[in-house]
């Protein structure tokens, strides 16, 4: 396993950790929405560190809004992102074309 796949893997680690972070709301009904409100500013400013570029910039505003809102939180948005971003995500699309 190389160095690139190793990373890969330990932003995975961290996505799920982070998601699971984001389900502990529902642990404690009532103080779970006073959670989010800290916790949805943090999982955006997350979001822009682990994954770079406008695809990083938009997973921070979905995230925001999904923790921010009431019942969103069973989205795994972290966990999302990562297989958007190296799974389903080609070479074409990260290269800009000049002319």
């Amino acid at each position: 396993m190389n160095l690139e796949n190793t990373n890969k893997y330990k932003i995975l680690a961290a996505s799920i950790i982070f998601d699971a972070v984001g389900y502990a709301s529902f642990i404690i009904p009532g103080i779970g929405e006073i959670i989010d409100v800290i916790w949805a500013p943090a999982s955006a400013y997350l979001m822009t560190k682990l994954y770079k570029g406008t695809a990083g910039k938009v997973g921070a505003a979905v995230s925001f809004i999904e923790e921010a809102m009431p019942g969103l939180d069973v989205i795994p948005t972290f966990t999302l992102m990562w297989l958007y971003t190296y799974v389903f995500k080609t070479d074409e699309e990260s290269v800009i074309e000049v002319n």
